[in-house]
């Protein structure tokens, strides 16, 4: 890793965080799963063994990664998207 590049993470609940460069998305579950398109990508990665369940908690969010091994994963979390995003620092 260069000098002077600071790596940031997202901390999705319980012991799970990510990198922030691998985010591809963070959605409310709630309102995006309301999209058959939305329901139809996550059960097809739940088929593909690419979700991880972050909390037993009620889930309120999942976020979308690009992991290295180029795959996608899906984390499901208890923690509200908006949480989430305000962590990212975008906002």
């Amino acid at each position: 890793m260069s000098e002077g590049i600071a790596v940031m993470y997202l901390h999705l609940g319980n012991d799970v965080v990510v990198n922030c460069n691998c985010l591809i998305g963070i959605f409310d579950l709630d309102t995006a799963t309301i999209g058959k398109d939305t329901r139809r990508y996550l059960e097809q990665a739940q088929k593909g063994g690419r979700v991880v369940n972050v909390s037993m908690e009620l889930p309120k969010s999942f976020v979308v990664c690009k992991e290295e091994t180029s795959e996608t994963v899906v984390y499901i979390s208890q923690i509200s998207s908006a949480t989430l995003l305000k962590r990212t620092g975008q906002i």
